[in-house]
């Protein structure tokens, strides 16, 4: 077997190890899960998640996932914990503790001053029989039979498990909280995503120029105006409505159409009734517009009049594409 075969295969084993122990997870889900779903959606607090190593890796990812999708969580390592850190947990907060073992001595010292506050606590740990498992109020069972490592010492698959169970927390509780997509856009502003989600066409629009022309303006200075404003495109316009649209693929077909273009007007040369698009209008709607016309611009509209112009390029710019 050449090296790479071997790479490819050990992949593969990897992956597959992983996906079943996975798969196993829902074979393990008991009614404590349950309960600790909704100790989290009745808690008045937040929820601190904690563990030690590779699970306090786990434990902030899981703490990104919670907070993005509306449970505020705070993380807090079981090492500094006992080491001052413990002031970050107040009455009404839900602990959850992360660990393979559930024996470090780090929990084993951290746990009883958790209780001694009266702070309900929530394992995830792959042993319900540990120190952990013994003393919280609830089990969230993420047991593997071996980990992925060929040695099976390092957290591979075990870290895995900590995580899924973790996204398996954080869905019920958006669904439980009839989390939306506007609410994940106000967690989520900077992002693409977020971006799809509340971008409206004039947020984009009313930064760019406004080109417009009247319909009796000579293509002199139709052309000027297109090419000063750089978006390829003038509105015509007259009284403040829409009536057409020149595109500079208007100009270049008119100059290989015509010998003598001065007597020519806006009128000569537009599209009437171009697409056009409101300005509250959702930016992800104005580019499927664009995508199904086959178009680059769009004219946009408020209150029945002309309100500017959206490009292509500035939905690429902003990431909605």
């Amino acid at each position: 077997m050449n090296r790479e075969t071997s790479i490819l295969q050990i992949a593969k084993q990897t992956i597959e190890a992983e996906s079943k122990a996975i798969f196993n997870l829902s074979n393990l889900i008991t009614d404590d899960f349950a309960e600790a779903v909704k100790l989290i959606y009745n808690s008045k607090g937040r929820v601190i998640i904690t563990g030690i190593g590779k699970s306090a890796i786990i434990a902030n990812k899981i703490v990104a996932t919670l907070n993005s999708t509306g449970t505020p969580a705070i993380f807090m390592h079981a090492a500094d914990a006992i080491h001052g850190d413990l002031g970050l947990i107040l009455k009404d907060d839900v602990v959850i503790c992360i660990s393979k073992s559930g024996n470090t001595p780090e929990i084993k010292v951290l746990v009883p001053l958790i209780k001694n506050a009266k702070n309900k606590m929530i394992a995830i740990t792959g042993n319900k029989d540990s120190f952990l498992g013994q003393q919280v109020d609830y089990v969230l069972d993420t047991y593997v039979e071996k980990e992925a490592c060929p040695n099976n010492l390092a957290p591979t698959t075990s870290t895995t498990a900590q995580l899924v169970m973790g996204d398996a927390l954080a869905v019920c509780l958006l669904e439980m909280r009839g989390f939306s997509s506007k609410d994940f856009a106000k967690y989520h502003p900077g992002g693409a995503l977020g971006k799809k989600l509340y971008l409206r066409v004039y947020d984009i629009s009313s930064v760019n120029e406004k080109p417009q022309v009247h319909p009796s303006t000579n293509i002199k200075d139709v052309i000027v105006e297109i090419t000063q404003k750089r978006l390829g495109v003038t509105a015509v316009v007259e009284n403040d409505k829409i009536v057409g649209i020149v595109t500079d693929g208007d100009i270049r077909r008119m100059l290989s159409n015509s010998d003598n273009f001065t007597s020519l007007s806006a009128k000569d040369i537009m599209s009437a009734n171009p697409k056009r698009v409101h300005a509250e209008t959702m930016a992800v709607d104005a580019l499927e517009l664009m995508e199904v016309n086959e178009i680059t611009q769009l004219l946009v509209e408020e209150n029945g009049q002309y309100a500017g112009v959206i490009h292509l390029h500035d939905l690429i710019k902003e990431g909605i594409i």
